[in-house]
């Protein structure tokens, strides 16, 4: 993440939050039923070591990171050996990958699985359950960020280990403010705010938006509507759990998009990733962006002279979304799945998620690896990183729930139908309403 090595993180985490759950679409969970067998070796040699497979999915700085570590763990307990091979294909298709290996019963002992694809692979009986080896942890299990600690417990039950964590925020370029005569956004703005300064800040002429989002209905789309839902009161999915949470709030949060869109102030990214969104910004051509701490290196490099506020608010509560991912470890016989934990264990104590946290751009994990002098240097030296970390506290994650991808897809269709014109934000919300609950309404 830092400027100083300067690396990029991985692009597919970054797809993350945004992450694969759209394309987990309803028929995952069937597909995992079946590999309850543990794998076909028991993965201990002649001499007891143990060999653990892992699949991290992580390319460029996120796999050097992790192949460092894992070097480190295996010189430090000469009677596991981790295989960091990475599982042949990016995080972005771990879900898919994982699913297939369950169902053919021939699975890792670890992967590296996104928060909101949690809730598909745990209803495997083949995962591991995690409560006893966190919360008896060498790390105090209440010392993780509460988001970290909601991505991982389904049912009251922790299913997987915090990997990565991350929050929501508004980077904004000051060159283009200055030059618009408007004067930098601070905390405790609201969305109307939101709307009027990115009005102000577009300039068509020159070619230059106020603000951008991405316009392909996947998760990079809807997860950052959530933050604007939450403020005003609603959720995901209502208590009952028979419907969605925010037939109202969201209707409200779609007319700040029509808004944006009403005035041409926003750039609409066709794309998949988001990317074509983030070089707009990085050409200097788009005065505000929400997006994450891992942007900043790439915002560094292109030498934009820049600010990080929170997100605006409806209520004046700050509220932002957190993607965090998981390490998810399967059982593949006793010997195996012990030596798993204690990897995963190991992974996530402050002296090493320090060193992962600095290199994939993410946050850390728990207040002991904040107080680490090695992040408060990092944070330091690195503008608008220590706004990420303060956001946490008000950092909320989607539901672990088996019937978000279908919630997430129809969402993300209302907000495409919205940003583009064709459907007014309470004729959208109408269809995403009935297309969400209907996924509710299936036995899980």
């Amino acid at each position: 993440m830092t400027r100083i090595r300067g690396t990029q993180p991985p692009l597919p985490r970054r797809r993350l939050l945004r992450g694969g759950a759209a394309l987990a679409a309803g028929g995952a969970g069937a597909a995992l039923l079946p590999g309850c067998a543990p794998g076909a070796s028991d993965g201990v040699s002649a001499d007891g070591t143990v060999t653990v497979e892992l699949w991290h999915g992580q390319s460029d700085t996120g796999k050097k990171a992790i192949e460092k570590l894992v070097g480190e763990f295996n010189r430090t307990h000469p009677r596991i050996r981790v295989d960091a091979g990475g599982g042949g294909v990016l995080s972005d298709a771990m879900l898919q990958k994982v699913t297939a290996a369950l169902a053919s019963g021939s699975y890792p002992d670890i992967a590296y699985v996104f928060g909101s694809d949690l809730a598909s692979v745990a209803r495997s009986p083949s995962v591991v359950d995690l409560g006893s080896a966190l919360r008896d942890g060498e790390t105090p299990w209440t010392s993780y960020w509460q988001a970290a600690r909601d991505a991982v417990t389904l049912n009251g039950r922790i299913r997987a280990a915090p990997a990565l964590l991350d929050a929501l925020a508004v980077v904004y370029n000051k060159k283009l403010f200055r030059e618009a005569g408007v004067p930098f956004p601070e905390e405790g703005w609201t969305w109307p705010e939101f709307v009027r300064t990115a009005e102000k800040l577009t300039d068509s002429g020159r070619g230059v938006f106020g603000t951008g989002w991405p316009g392909t209905g996947d998760e990079d789309t809807v997860w950052r509507l959530w933050p604007m839902i939450w403020d005003q009161g609603g959720d995901v999915i209502a208590d009952d759990g028979k419907g969605i949470g925010f037939a109202d709030e969201g209707v409200r949060a779609l007319e700040t998009l029509e808004a944006l869109a009403g005035d041409s102030s926003v750039y609409i990214d066709p794309k998949p990733g988001s990317e074509q969104m983030y070089q707009v910004f990085l050409g200097g051509r788009m005065a505000m962006v929400a997006t994450g701490p891992w942007q900043l290196p790439d915002i560094l490099g292109a030498g934009i002279d820049y600010g990080v506020v929170p997100l605006p608010t409806y209520s004046g509560k700050p509220v932002t979304i957190s993607g965090p991912d998981t390490w998810t470890v399967f059982d593949n016989g006793d010997a195996r799945s012990r030596a798993a934990v204690e990897f995963v264990s190991w992974m996530i104590q402050p002296e090493r998620d320090v060193r992962w946290d600095i290199a994939a751009g993410s946050l850390p994990l728990s207040t002991a690896t904040e107080r680490r002098p090695e992040w408060r240097e990092h944070s330091e030296r690195t503008a608008g990183l220590p706004v990420f970390t303060k956001a946490l506290d008000n950092a909320r994650v989607r539901p672990v729930h088996a019937a978000y991808p279908q919630i997430s897809q129809a969402l993300g269709q209302a907000v495409v139908a919205v940003l583009l014109g064709r459907k007014s934000p309470e004729a959208a919300l109408r269809d995403c309403a009935d297309k969400a609950n209907a996924a509710l309404l299936i036995p899980r």
